[in-house]
């Protein structure tokens, strides 16, 4: 990949809200992108905390049939029309991954480096965020549209008992993703100037 390919992905992801069923590749295309994503995402002292589980088909319809449900406990009724619409949105998609971190492996940094035993939840957390914007770019490289969503803590319960996830996989967000039906909104960015000094 050159520079101009890299810096063109970069821009080119955005959230697809407008996703269908439809396979843009093979599953195991897509487990190949996903593998190498976590693979390669760099994390704090190597720790590696990150956990993927990837739902496509009847898994990832369940998903969201659970995500309605549980929303539909909280929303008032006469409010809930715009957020079935949602659910439908990403539940018509291809699939969805699912990004958690590992705490058991973030306590055990935690008590071999107690000088930085503060710090190990923060930067899982950065290196779980790298993992995915990784993810989101590659998925949109292959030619699907994805976004990011946080249903969380919410729907934890349910997705662990469901997919058998351990308990101390915490979840940190859910990436709806299929072929883009409709394009990404338009985008505005604050001045960078406001943003970022250079000091030569």
């Amino acid at each position: 990949m050159t520079n101009k390919d890299f810096y063109s992905a970069i821009e080119n992801r955005r959230s697809y809200y407008g996703i269908s069923s439809e396979a843009v590749v093979s599953n195991e295309r897509i487990q190949e992108v996903i593998n190498h994503a976590v693979k390669h995402t760099p994390s704090s002292f190597n720790s590696q905390s990150a956990r993927v589980v990837v739902l496509t088909g009847e898994n990832h319809t369940k998903l969201w049939n659970i995500t309605t449900e549980t929303l539909r406990k909280i929303v008032p009724a006469e409010n809930f029309g715009s957020t079935q619409d949602k659910m439908n949105a990403f539940g018509s998609g291809y699939g969805t991954v699912l990004f958690f971190e590992d705490n058991t492996v973030i306590e055990s940094l935690q008590k071999q480096f107690p000088l930085y035993a503060e710090n190990f939840p923060v930067w899982s957390q950065q290196s779980n965020g790298m993992l995915q914007h990784v993810i989101w770019t590659s998925l949109e490289l292959e030619g699907f549209g994805a976004s990011l969503q946080h249903y969380n803590p919410l729907i934890d319960d349910e997705v662990k008992k469901e997919w058998n996830i351990p308990s101390g996989w915490k979840l940190i967000a859910q990436m709806p993703f299929g072929k883009p039906t409709a394009p990404a909104g338009d985008k505005e960015f604050a001045p960078l100037e406001d943003r970022v000094k250079f000091y030569n």
